[in-house]
């Protein structure tokens, strides 16, 4: 399937967001994609372009403003100068410009989430719920109040996750079933966190990451028809 993809500008309440947009030629639902702490680097990117080559209209909105970092500690440091009230203006505006499009208009959208954009993945859906109809998290949690949701939710985890430990995925996955939501939460054993992402050479996963495709696509299938 033929894939277009450009960066585009969308109004994040009094401010600007940019993000990247891939389109496939007939789209058939519409996905948000929420980066890692990384910023909008090329794997967030080619994720909305695997998702658009299944006829999905991805849009990843650039939490960081432009900046992207390739370590570590440089992933640290664009974190500490995250201002919240910011970052939910660019996630609530991306969503809206994502349903104002012609062909996701008056449906519920997808939003998939990595790490800190699992985080506002799982927020959204409660800012939004009459929006929000599928949410997938990698490796990301938030144990918020989920009784005004109206989404489903599948989630990615490594078991022994330095990053987000257990405790955490289990509090989430508990608020979520307590709210009465539809939810599954998968765990790949001998993994790490960023296990999906193909430029983190020491974390990167194959066979769970293709797993975790596998079941990401037969979900927002499911859910988003």
């Amino acid at each position: 399937m033929t894939v277009n993809s450009r960066m585009v500008e969308f109004k994040a309440e009094s401010g600007q967001g940019k993000g990247y947009l891939a389109s496939p030629e007939k789209p058939r639902g519409g996905i948000l994609v929420l980066h890692a702490w990384w910023g909008l680097n090329d794997f967030f990117k080619s994720f909305a372009n695997r998702l658009a080559s299944q006829g999905f209209l991805a849009l990843a909105p650039d939490l960081h403003d432009g900046s992207v970092a390739k370590t570590v500690s440089e992933a640290k440091e664009l974190h500490a100068k995250i201002v919240d009230e910011r970052v939910k203006k660019l996630v609530l505006g991306a969503a809206d410009y994502l349903q104002s499009l012609p062909s996701v208009s008056g449906r519920r959208i997808g939003v998939v989430g990595f790490s800190m954009g699992a985080a506002w993945s799982l927020l959204l859906s409660t800012l939004k719920p009459e929006n929000v109809g599928a949410v997938v998290v990698f490796y990301g949690t938030y144990p918020i109040d989920f009784s005004k949701a109206r989404a489903s939710y599948l989630g990615h985890f490594a078991p022994e996750d330095e990053w987000e430990p257990i405790g955490d995925v289990r509090a989430t996955e508990e608020k979520i079933r307590g709210a009465g939501k539809e939810v599954a939460f998968h765990f790949y054993p001998g993994t790490k966190h960023w296990f999906v992402e193909e430029n983190r050479q020491v974390e990167y996963n194959r066979d769970a990451a293709d797993l975790a495709w596998k079941r990401t696509l037969e979900f927002l299938d499911s859910k988003l028809r």
